[in-house]
């Protein structure tokens, strides 16, 4: 009689947390969607933190279960006050405390990417929180200081030198932070899949400068990090002006353009795909992505909310947990 024989087969799927955003927002809804579509479900092993009596609030609008394993934050006090679509201080709280749990998971090696859905930037602020956004907020708790915004499409990938300060504040950049917003944003396009990203960088002023007639920072500042990145042997070339580089690079001449400022790289990447696009995190030793839209208070609770950019961030953490795995796997670190 033969032995019996035990099925050793390892769940090899990163594990990813899902953060619910605020409360009051559509966060938990597209999760409940998002983690329900099997293509995407199968992807990892998903955990959503956050809620449940708020999730569960969220199934009666939706239809649709959980289909994830949950970390039950508890971090809404009073859920009994607690209403979809409004402006809520404690809501703000939780929503930082999702965030907070998550990265700790991916930092103690319990989770290998985190996925974050919408939170309100003035709800955090009414709790009496400074507070700027996801990216720095995540950079903060890894105690990393460089930190960088891509944003990722199918047809454009823009990363910005600055993000969420002054327009003024971010004319003041130097060469040094292009550089570096230019090799970070090298590493990840690899990460996602290009073997030789080609990047361009856009200059500040109109024409990028039009050879100092609007200004000189172009050629003082943003042409030589170009050309110190061109010494590293990254396909870059610029600064480009603004205003048709990004066509250039929807039509196939770039792989990534690097923005100056907020603006300059969040407008074209909406206007061109705003269900599609994924914010992912740079300079952190940790993987993280993000849906590009915000807490949308008018639909949430509503059953109206869109999923695809969730899912979309989800496959992108997914693929990036996997070629992470893959990478330390080869080298043995």
């Amino acid at each position: 009689m033969p032995e019996a024989t035990v099925d050793q087969t390892v769940d090899q799927r990163p594990v990813i947390a899902l953060t619910m955003g605020d409360p009051a927002g559509i966060g938990a809804e597209i999760i409940l969607q998002a983690v329900a579509d099997p293509e995407v479900a199968a992807l990892a092993r998903w955990i959503v933190v956050g809620d449940a009596a708020v999730l569960e609030l969220a199934r009666q609008v939706t239809g649709i279960p959980l289909r994830a394993n949950l970390y039950d934050a508890r971090a809404l006090a009073d859920i009994g006050q607690f209403s979809f679509g409004r402006l809520d201080a404690r809501c703000g709280v939780a929503a930082v405390e999702y965030v907070r749990i998550a990265t700790e998971m991916c930092l103690r090696g319990e989770a290998e990417a985190i996925v974050t859905a919408p939170l309100n930037k003035e709800a955090v602020t009414l709790s009496g929180r400074a507070f700027t956004g996801h990216t720095e907020y995540i950079a903060e708790l890894c105690g990393a200081t460089e930190s960088r915004m891509l944003l990722c499409g199918e047809r454009l990938s823009t990363i910005h030198v600055t993000t969420h300060i002054s327009l003024r504040k971010a004319c003041e950049m130097g060469t040094p932070r292009i550089l570096r917003t230019i090799e970070l944003g090298n590493a990840a396009m690899k990460l996602l899949g290009k073997a030789e990203p080609r990047i361009a960088v856009c200059g500040l002023n109109p024409h990028a400068g039009e050879h100092g007639l609007f200004g000189d920072e172009d050629q003082r500042v943003i042409l030589p990090a170009v050309e110190a990145a061109r010494a590293q042997g990254i396909v870059c070339s610029g600064p480009h002006a603004p205003d048709t580089v990004f066509l250039q690079a929807v039509r196939g001449a770039y792989d990534l353009v690097v923005a100056m400022y907020h603006d300059q790289g969040h407008i074209p990447m909406k206007l061109i795909d705003f269900e599609n696009t994924v914010n992912i995190s740079l300079g952190i030793p940790i993987i993280r992505t993000s849906v590009d839209h915000g807490t949308a208070f008018d639909i949430a609770g509503k059953g109206l909310a869109d999923a695809r950019s969730m899912k979309q961030a989800m496959r992108i953490a997914a693929k990036m947990a996997a070629k992470m795995a893959a990478t330390r796997r080869l080298t043995g670190s």
